[in-house]
């Protein structure tokens, strides 16, 4: 391993020849409303024709620079909710400044930086893949509390469902897959926990920039943990000296606080947050038994801070470090049984949880035509659980090296290499030997992975990539209670990628564009340290996917309006599931695999925006799951699945409507959200316990802010307007009505 790492680390080297002996230059500018006025807080993007090369924020008197870029030619474009500009192009030879100003105009859809689709800045013109971008403006009009709230309306293709209320567990499915086939990194850095699985109750929304999610597969960069899609956070940081702080409390003596402070001095920017929620719980009604649950109370601290440093020749150096802790009470299945047969199990559990995250990166650029990226980072979680039956712990870390290289061999092509390399340890009181002595989990993973990007003209881009992974798993002892020995094992994936993408933008003519793209990739997931730890099936096969994808956008009105349309195909070969007696045996907890499944669907979006700062964003999602095939064993004891049967917890039809007026000194937004019934099982017992139809449901939150001074803004919101009982996942009661007011301070040095 270290020789091995040693010739990666050289051919990174290698592959970047030296810095350029050119004079940077610099480009700086004013970007202005409509009215000529300044603009601030407005992101500037400088591009060349590979990629976004720096951004920049405006300050109060809508003033940006931009240093340190190596003579040629580049585009400039604006980020800001509610505009946008036609691009502005300078040449800039060795050593040379150039001034511009930037006028915008109204639009509903802006031009958008977006990093996670081929892991370097594009505009999203040139994105190939299935796109959407929530921004923190977005977050901050409709009130949004978490990450998962955002994704849940912002939406198309996702399914998000959380068991019971606040910061109860919650689980990402993207267009049908399951919860651990979707990537999540916050600036950059993966944060899945081990096996590639992420619990979005507890990510808070102060401290964010942007959230890019890219639903599609990712393997051929990112490896077994993207094959469904990409979720990346991005944190502000940078720009003018700004802190905002939001106060709340409301219903089920729920309390929130979110302090975020952001900056730059020379060379250096930095970004700094911390939150705390705060929730009673309530009193739930499960719909099957009529029993109620309660003993859901819920707390929350976060800490983020990250910092920048950038210097004259190219480098730049990277930290992020973050912390969160949360305790929770389970309720739901561990109090009750929705099948009415096994109640009273357990009415006091409760949970602490604690995640932890830190990285540092640099950034060189030699020339203008290489690009390198060399990144460590490392993740660490634990719990405890404490019920009457005893208390659990479990621990898990992981170490990733990941380096990369984007070399622009021409104008318009762009050649991409790397290696990624990861230590992963787990450990759990659940997990041990004959002799009840702990024992931990080891996996090793090193991946490499190539791409071609080629854009032959300004409209059309081909994105053409693959990735190697060798993934290997330490022995298991058994524990003489079933669980048999599992031997060392390696397995090794390859996963292919094509993408093409094709835009056309008359700028002279119209500010409306088209942009038409499709896709297809395969992914490999091998089953997680857990999957293997907690069950006695030795035979357990790695999940395999293909996937296909067709999509069209077209913005009309004058680029006010937006509709897009997508069609997937996703098959998935050897679905791993947790079921409640096995395909083989009447064991009682066990995870195997569904030889064949598939989902189809279709993915529909619209958003428009008028002068008058009307906002109106509508989502639809139709979802066809179905299993093709089970084990050939399945007959001897029925597990509960049978051919033709959907996939659990993923919903025929959903959709949202988001209905928004956003004034400098006033605005009101409404959201709804629906779904259809879905198929779900007994929480208790799993499969064993049986299958249930959970109904579908209508949500209707609204709210709205005042400001009453500069800077100062008081906002409410009303959540689960109609007051409907409904349950996201079956037998954990959802909130009921809850009212949520507070104040928000925004300040800019």
């Amino acid at each position: 391993m270290k020789r091995t790492f040693g010739l990666l680390v050289l051919a990174i080297t290698v592959f970047g020849v030296g810095p350029a002996l050119a004079q940077p230059g610099s480009v700086s500018g004013t970007v202005v409303d409509p009215d000529g006025r300044p603009t601030p807080n407005a992101t500037v993007l400088i591009s060349d024709q590979s990629a976004v090369r720096d951004t920049a924020v405006t300050d109060g008197q809508g003033r940006f620079q931009s240093a340190g870029l190596p003579a040629g030619r580049y585009e400039l474009a604006v980020v800001l909710p509610g505009f946008r500009a036609a691009p502005t192009t300078v040449e800039l030879s060795s050593g040379a400044s150039q001034t511009v100003t930037i006028t915008l105009r109204v639009s509903a859809v802006t031009e958008s930086v977006v990093v996670t689709a081929a892991g370097r800045a594009l505009p999203r013109s040139r994105v190939t893949d299935s796109v959407t971008v929530v921004t923190g403006d977005d977050i901050a009009a409709r009130q949004f509390e978490t990450v998962a709230d955002a994704l849940r309306f912002s939406v198309p293709g996702l399914g998000v469902t959380t068991t019971g209320g606040r910061g109860g567990p919650t689980a990402l499915f993207t267009r049908g897959g399951e919860s651990d086939f979707t990537l999540v990194m916050i600036d950059g850095v993966r944060i899945n926990g081990f096996g590639g699985s992420y619990d979005f109750a507890h990510l808070p929304v102060g401290d964010i920039e942007r959230i890019e999610v890219v639903r599609g597969p990712q393997s051929a960069v990112y490896g077994s943990d993207a094959i469904g899609g990409v979720v990346q956070i991005v944190t502000k940081q940078g720009g003018p000296t700004r802190l905002s702080s939001v106060i709340e409390g409301g219903t089920f003596g729920t309390s929130r606080v979110s302090i975020n402070t952001t900056g730059s001095a020379g060379e250096v920017s930095w970004g700094a947050s911390f939150e705390q929620l705060d929730t009673d719980g309530q009193d739930g009604e499960i719909s099957r038994s009529g029993e109620t649950v309660s003993n859901d109370q819920y707390l929350r601290r976060d800490m983020s801070l990250n910092g920048r440093w950038r210097g004259e020749r190219g480098t730049t150096i990277r930290s992020v470090f973050r912390y969160g802790t949360n305790e929770r009470g389970f309720p739901g299945a561990w109090g009750s049984d929705p099948g009415g047969t096994y109640g009273g199990i357990d009415t006091v559990s409760r949970g602490v949880n604690d995640h932890r995250l830190f990285s540092v990166g640099i950034d060189q650029r030699f020339g203008s035509r290489v690009d390198q990226r060399i990144e460590l980072s490392h993740t660490n979680s634990n719990s405890e659980f404490a019920s009457p039956f005893g208390e659990s712990f479990s621990d898990a870390n992981r170490l990733t090296l990941r380096a990369r290289t984007d070399a622009t061999l021409r104008p318009g092509i762009v050649a991409t290499g790397g290696f990624d390399i990861q230590q992963e340890q787990a450990g759990s009181t659940f997990i041990t030997d004959s002799s009840f002595t702990e024992v931990p989990i080891d996996r090793q993973m090193l991946g490499f992975f190539g791409e071609l990007r080629f854009d032959p003209t300004s409209s059309l881009s081909v994105t053409a990539g693959v990735r190697g992974d060798r993934i290997t798993r330490e022995a298991l002892p058994g524990d003489g209670f079933g669980r048999p020995l599992f031997s060392d094992e390696t397995e090794v994936a390859v996963n292919p990628k094509v993408s093409v993408g094709w835009y056309l933008r008359p700028a002279d003519v119209t500010p409306d564009w088209t942009r038409l793209r499709v896709s297809a990739g395969t992914g490999i997931r091998p089953p997680s340290a857990f999957e293997i730890a907690f069950t006695d099936n030795p035979a357990l096969k790695s999940e395999r996917t293909r996937s296909v994808d067709f999509g069209v956008e077209q913005a009309v009105a004058g680029g006010r309006v937006v509709v897009e349309a997508t069609a997937f195909f996703n098959r998935y070969d050897d679905l791993i599931v947790s079921v409640g007696q096995s395909f083989e045996n009447a064991s009682q907890f066990r995870t195997d695999n569904l030889s064949n499944s598939r989902a189809r669907g279709l993915e529909l979006a619209a958003t428009g925006r008028t002068p008058q700062g009307f906002e109106a964003r509508v989502t639809y999602t139709w979802l066809h799951t179905e299993i093709l095939a089970l084990d050939s064993t399945e007959s001897e004891a029925p597990s509960g699945f049978t051919v033709g049967d959907a996939l659990l917890r993923r919903p025929r039809h959903q959709g949202s409507v988001e209905l928004s007026f956003i004034q400098p000194r006033y605005s009101a937004f409404t959201s709804i959200g629906t779904r259809s019934s879905t198929l779900d099982v007994d929480p208790t017992f799993g499969s064993f316990g049986g299958f249930f139809d959970n109904p579908g449901y209508t949500v209707v939150n609204l709210g709205g802010s005042v400001g009453v001074w500069t800077g100062v803004d008081l906002t409410a919101r009303v959540l689960n307007l109609l007051d409907r009982d409904y349950e996201e996942a079956f037998g954990f009661p959802s909130l009921g009505r809850s009212v949520i007011a507070g104040i928000r301070v925004v300040g800019t040095r």
